[in-house]
């Protein structure tokens, strides 16, 4: 984890876990986490599955220019992006995934800075589960909080069971996450041939109905 803010929220979750997958939601004691309430979220599960903004963080809103309750989680990012963030935010309400994305976001007014997502899971007691979630800045130039994020790009995921794999917590290598174009896909040193191209880790054959 690259922010010191996404570190102590996961060493907090962490604490309170103990030897179990995830904690209770109730266990959760906002003046506990006081420095890093205003970049933190906590999502829901909606009738459709998204994940939805059940509370975010003052400087959170700022950063994204609105108030973030009652909206999907998916919309903040690029259309490229959000079928893989669904999947992801699914994984850590379902699955006890720790989930950590670094991301590229751009401004309403084209100014680009450097974020860091982690997801959290906690235990609903019976009820809907939730995940625990913070969003931070890199780096925080001026205009952070002042000219709203617009667009979110994933650039790396690191994705782990919480209950297979404790041992790996803190140092779980981090995957690039590629452009889904085709075009931009290509693999290094695979060239396309004829009619069949590499797509990441799959063979793409063109074809379709000729006059």
């Amino acid at each position: 984890m690259k922010t010191k803010g996404t570190m102590e929220l996961f060493l907090y979750w962490n604490r309170l876990r103990g030897r179990r997958p995830a904690p209770f939601r109730a266990e959760i004691e906002p003046a506990d986490i006081k420095a890093q309430l205003p970049d933190t979220f906590i999502l829901e599960e909606d009738a459709g599955g998204n994940g939805v903004f059940r509370l975010a963080g003052t400087r959170l809103c700022s950063t994204f220019g609105r108030e973030l309750k009652g909206f999907v989680f998916a919309s903040l990012w690029s259309d490229r992006n959000r079928k893989l963030i669904e999947r992801l935010t699914r994984n850590a309400f379902h699955d006890n995934s720790v989930v950590v994305v670094s991301f590229d976001a751009t401004s309403r007014n084209g100014r680009n800075n450097d974020f860091e997502l982690i997801m959290l899971p906690l235990h609903g007691n019976g009820r809907d589960a939730r995940v625990l979630g913070a969003i931070v800045a890199i780096d925080r130039p001026f205009w952070v909080g002042v000219d709203p994020i617009a667009d979110c790009r994933m650039t790396t995921v690191r994705i782990v069971d919480s209950e297979r794999e404790p041992a790996f917590l803190k140092n779980r290598p981090a995957i690039a996450v590629p452009q889904l174009d085709p075009s931009d896909n290509v693999l290094p040193g695979q060239a396309p041939v004829g009619n069949r191209r590499r797509v990441r880790h799959l063979l793409v054959l063109d074809g379709g109905v000729k006059d």
